[in-house]
Parts: structure tokens; C-alpha cells; sequence
């Protein structure tokens, strides 16, 4: 099984990306007894952000991690919008010592959708996964974000096509929970709820013959 017994590494441009995406993928992966690792790259921060935001962004992600029983963790507080302004290399380098520290089999990174930090982190993800170790990821993933990978221009940016199904029928409750823990990020979101996310992994699960599914497009598969 693809998921049992492996070093995970999800990269999350930010703190609750990681639920929104695989929530229910995590959590089927550490009941499988997989070493599960979560990179938080941006964080709300001044100056779009105050303190007191970040603060409780930061406390709903310590919930959701337990929840989803999530024990490794980096944040490494990027002010969000602004991963643009740290230097290509240095970007790098943050993502890199931290999958160097991991060593994971399997990486897990945004899709380069319309949120700015999510196609930033794709491309630093891109570089820090090249097969050029011996160590390398042999299975590395993109998943999609809601509401951001589906505000793409069709035809004109890249389109969110899975290829690769996760079925989460027996954790969607619990992906449920963690989500309920963001708050700030779902009341009154129209576009990123519980609700959305439920209709979003039952239609994933209706393409795959299961009640619901998380989906991810390959970048890398070497078996």
C-alpha cells in the first residue's frame, strides 16, 4: 500500500492549506503508521496581517495538526503575499534543509494556482525535489486548494487535472473536524468551507468509484 509505512513531507504556502488540500490524505497516511511532516512557508503576519491574526491562525493550525495527528511540524513565518520578496536561493534553501531534515519517500506541494505564495512555493517545491540525489522523493504530488486552483484562466494558465486519487470515505470526518478548527479562514467564506470541501471530495469520490476522494496531479512517479 502506497500509504503505509512511508516518510511524508507536505509543503503548505500556508496554515491551512495542508487540511483544505489532503486533510483527510494525512490522516490516512499516519493511521497506515507513516512518518507524516508538515512545512508551513507564510504565515499571517504584518503588514497585511496583525499579530494578533497570526496568533490565532497559528493556534486553530495546532489544533487541526492534532486532530489529524499531524507531530512534526516547521513554520517558518513568512509574512504572506510577501514570499516574493525573499531571494530565490534563500527560499530555497529554507525548503530544502527541511526535506534534507525529513528525507521524505513522498512529497506533497501546492498547485500553481492563482494565490501568488502558492505558485512560489510550487516552484522553490520544483527545485528542492529535482532527482538529483541519491535520497530523492520517488513520488512527488500537487494538490489543489479550494477556492485558488479553480480561479485559474482556462486555456490561458495551467488547469488542475488529477490524475491520482486518494479514497478518504473513512476520514472524511475527521478532515471535517480539522477544517472546523480554522475559523478565521471559513466563516463566512463562500468559496472555502466545510461545505465546499465535502462537495469537492464527494465529487472526487463519485470520478473513482468511492463516497469521497482527495485528488493530486503526479509530478514524479519512480517505482
Amino acid at each position: 500500500m502506497i500509504y503505509k509505512d512511508q516518510k511524508v513531507l507536505i509543503i503548505s504556502p500556508h496554515l491551512d492549506d495542508e487540511t483544505l488540500g489532503l486533510g483527510g490524505t494525512i490522516a490516512k497516511f499516519i493511521k497506515n503508521k507513516s512518518n507524516v511532516a508538515v512545512l508551513y512557508v507564510s504565515a499571517h503576519l504584518p503588514p497585511l496581517y496583525s499579530k494578533k491574526e497570526f496568533k490565532i491562525t497559528y493556534d486553530e493550525s495546532i489544533k487541526a495538526s492534532k486532530i489529524l495527528g499531524i507531530n512534526k511540524k516547521k513554520y517558518l513565518n513568512i509574512p504572506a503575499t510577501k514570499i516574493n520578496e525573499v531571494e530565490v536561493s534563500k527560499l530555497n534553501k529554507m525548503l530544502d534543509d527541511y526535506l534534507q531534515f525529513i528525507k521524505p519517500t513522498i512529497v506533497f506541494m501546492p498547485f500553481p494556482d492563482r494565490h501568488i505564495d502558492h505558485k512560489l512555493v510550487f516552484e522553490s517545491s520544483m527545485v528542492v525535489t529535482r532527482p538529483i540525489r541519491s535520497n530523492f522523493p520517488k513520488l512527488v504530488l500537487c494538490y489543489e486548494i479550494l477556492s485558488e486552483t479553480f480561479w485559474n484562466a482556462p486555456s490561458i494558465e495551467p488547469s488542475f487535472n488529477p490524475d491520482l486519487f486518494v479514497d478518504i470515505t473513512n476520514f472524511m470526518a475527521k478532515k471535517k473536524k480539522a477544517l472546523g478548527c480554522y475559523k478565521s479562514q471559513i466563516i463566512n467564506n463562500p468559496s472555502r468551507n466545510i461545505d465546499a470541501c465535502i462537495a469537492l471530495a464527494k465529487l472526487r469520490g463519485s470520478q473513482n468509484g468511492c463516497k469521497y476522494a482527495e485528488a493530486f496531479k503526479v509530478v514524479r512517479f519512480i517505482i
